[in-house]
């Protein structure tokens, strides 16, 4: 089961991104993007600063001049897609030697010479934080030469730029809260190819909401590798919210303050956010989300492994026990949230005990959603350097297909638990399956279908629930 706030939805990978021809002139720019949410976000924020130099976008690949990948890097099927992709794209170069063809993103730092030299797939290469460079590496390309700025930034947040909304139903929207991450966990290569995490100052965070809820959206969702992390404190970030002083600590902004200050703007505006660690998530925030109707009662909580060994291998921070403590908070201070995860199957040195200690903890916790995927070794990682990814393939594909089919039953448990109730949900648009149904979510990230009837996308409609599957509930509309 994949869930699609996770950090790789497959599902959405290699989606092309439209710009409003009529908001730029000149020039045709092609987007495409792979990986997480934060992938996503960030080509809008390409997009936007293109436009600015005179870019539209398309769909219409053979119409483009300028042909952009935004990478992930989470894994190794996701690196492999990308690499197909840029050797499909070959054949157009041979019929445009003018079009430009680069990669942004998370593959940019690791694989820039390959890439540019050793494959020539592509003429420009760009990490996430140079994206405000990409006006002059394109004419860089153009003048003849290869183009590649992969450079870190401990500053960057891109919190003057106002993305370009490129996909979506007009009425749910990602908002970026912060950049990077501290947490140096041995499997993960985000320290690495998006920087130490910085958070942006409050004020655009709300001023990017307030215009969305404007246009007519009424959902936003925060962004951050650890949105628990975020804080913000006379005009640049500071780490340890605790370090502070009192009268320092009125004047910060941490993450359980920014929620209320998101969810002032309007009662009518959802907020979300995605990813929270474990390891830092407070009381304080649970007690934000409690205080407010409009602060959507939905948690995704990455475990990764139910094991204190393997979880110490991981450097995740956090043990079993001190997990169990924060789902404990959550069933405690909110007792109607629903809770999803990420967990990683077939780590280096995972023994079957290990494995079993995942299964009982998902049975302990009755996850509603989870995101499920074997381990994967990445390069320049603590874990490719120090541990064996002694697990055989047959052994990870086993514990997963275990792993997926306990989790199916707990989802089709926590749906059935919806039966009979009556809830809000937030149209989204019409159902995949027909068009005389609408589909939107609960406040707890539950699909609904119901009948259409009058209603229309960004309505908040009353449903009662009358049956179920393990991903959907079905009712009718009480008007």
């Amino acid at each position: 089961m994949k869930h699609p706030q996770e950090p790789l939805d497959e599902s959405r990978q290699g989606e092309a991104l439209l710009l409003n021809p009529e908001q730029g002139s000149g020039k045709k720019l092609y987007l495409e993007s792979y990986g997480c949410q934060m992938n996503f976000s960030d080509s809008e924020i390409v997009a936007s600063l293109l436009a600015e130099s005179g870019f539209s976008t398309t769909r219409n690949l053979y119409e483009s001049d300028v042909i952009l990948l935004n990478t992930c890097a989470i894994r190794e099927n996701a690196e492999q897609r990308v690499r197909t992709r840029l050797r499909e794209l070959q054949h157009l170069k041979k019929a445009k030697p003018t079009l430009v063809v680069g990669v942004l993103g998370c593959m940019a730092e690791r694989l820039k010479d390959k890439f540019l030299e050793e494959e020539k797939l592509v003429d420009l290469v760009a990490g996430p934080d140079a994206y405000r460079a990409l006006p002059a590496l394109i004419a860089e390309v153009e003048s003849g030469q290869k183009a590649v700025n992969v450079l870190l930034s401990l500053e960057e947040t891109y919190a003057d730029v106002s993305p370009v909304r490129l996909t979506g139903n007009g009425i749910s929207a990602f908002i970026s809260i912060m950049r990077g991450c501290d947490n140096m966990c041995s499997f993960c290569v985000v320290p690495f190819t998006r920087g130490r995490e910085r958070s942006r100052d409050p004020k655009s965070i709300l001023q990017e909401a307030r215009d969305l809820f404007a246009a007519g959206y009424r959902e936003v969702t925060l962004l951050g590798q650890n949105v628990d992390s975020y804080l913000f404190y006379g005009g640049g970030p500071k780490k340890e919210f605790k370090a502070l002083s009192p009268e320092e600590q009125s004047l910060a902004v941490n993450f359980a303050k920014l929620l209320r200050m998101v969810a002032d703007i309007s009662p009518q505006l959802r907020i979300r956010f995605t990813t929270s660690n474990p390891g830092d998530m407070t009381d304080a925030v649970l007690e934000s989300m409690a205080a407010y109707p409009n602060i959507c009662k939905y948690i995704h909580l990455p475990v990764q492994s139910g094991s204190t060994t393997v979880l110490d291998r991981m450097n995740r921070g956090y043990s079993r026990e001190q997990y169990l403590d924060r789902i404990a908070a959550i069933r405690r201070i909110l007792p109607d949230c629903a809770i999803s995860t990420d967990i990683i199957t077939g780590f280096c040195g995972e023994t079957e005990e290990d494995h079993q200690e995942t299964l009982s903890l998902m049975q302990e916790v009755g996850y509603d959603y989870a995101y499920m995927f074997e381990y994967s070794e990445r390069p320049k990682t603590m874990a490719a350097r120090k541990f064996k990814d002694d697990v055989p393939a047959e052994t990870k594909n086993r514990r997963l297909k275990e792993i997926i089919a306990l989790q199916t039953q707990w989802s089709k448990l926590r749906n059935e638990q919806e039966l009979g109730l009556e809830v809000d949900v937030l149209v989204e648009g019409l159902s995949k399956k027909s068009d005389q149904d609408l589909f939107g979510r609960t406040s707890q990230y539950k699909v609904v279908v119901f009948p259409k009837k009058h209603y229309k996308a960004g309505d908040y409609v009353r449903v009662k629930i009358q049956s179920c599957t393990s991903a959907t509930l079905l009712g009718n509309s009480i008007d």
